[in-house]
């Protein structure tokens, strides 16, 4: 609870991964990738209850190992390739209240997909929601500008190569270029205003925590072995600093 606000934390972990099967479950330095959420939400002194939402009984039988709990069960409906985070989002605070008979104030998604994640992600993200007044706190990562959008092409059926945004022409120095952002994944938190009234993750008043460290979000077998080499990589650092 932060300032008499009841916060949620939802883990989505679907168990039809298409580049991975059942990634969510795929062994990262040592353990499942969603043990890495499990373990950092039990560090977290803000939050009140922690919850995955998983279409997959063998998914929820591991989160719950790992401190998360699983009160209910994701539809099929919800559980498609194109399915939102709003969609899921939504669910899980309805089916969480319903089951706890209490109302949440806050809810912070954690995506098993960005274990380099650390605590003060998420708790900055908390606080700034609430100590701000914001409907939605997002952590992103600034975008190197060798890929900024008014530097991106598309190529049609036929070959033809355009500018994605047309302004990208008058572009002839990375100077003439601000800065851009990406979310990486880390945290996002909303009111529950946001999600079950204005029915957005991004709402009217949406703010960005820009994380420095080095942020991957895993997708397929490569990215699950550079998590592992940047885990090493910290780990060395840290040894060292000490």
């Amino acid at each position: 609870m932060i300032q008499g606000k009841r916060v949620l934390v939802v883990v989505p972990a679907r168990g039809g991964s298409k580049g991975v099967p059942l990634k969510n479950l795929y062994p990262l330095a040592g353990v499942p990738l969603i043990a890495h959420v499990g373990r950092l939400v039990q560090t977290l002194d803000c939050v009140d209850r922690a919850v995955v939402s998983t279409d997959s009984s063998e998914i929820a039988a591991v989160a719950k190992k790992w401190g998360l709990d699983a009160p209910f069960v994701r539809p099929d409906s919800l559980s498609g390739d194109l399915i939102s985070d709003l969609d899921v989002l939504c669910h899980a605070v309805e089916g969480t209240e319903a089951t706890d008979g209490v109302r949440y104030d806050v809810i912070a998604m954690l995506q098993p997909t960005s274990p380099l994640r650390r605590a003060e992600h998420v708790t900055h993200a908390v606080q700034k929601l609430v100590r701000e007044d914001w409907d939605a706190v997002w952590t992103v990562s600034p975008t190197d500008l060798k890929y900024h959008p008014l530097k991106q092409l598309t190529v049609g059926v036929d070959g033809q190569m355009d500018y994605f945004d047309p302004d990208g022409r008058a572009v002839i120095a990375r100077q003439q270029l601000g800065p851009v952002y990406h979310r990486n994944g880390a945290a996002y938190a909303f009111t529950r205003e946001c999600l079950l009234e204005q029915r957005t993750i991004a709402g009217l008043r949406t703010a960005a925590i820009v994380t420095t460290n080095r942020m991957i979000s895993i997708d397929t077998l490569d990215d699950f072995r550079a998590v592992e080499i940047e885990m090493s990589r910290q780990d060395g650092a840290r040894t060292q600093a000490e």
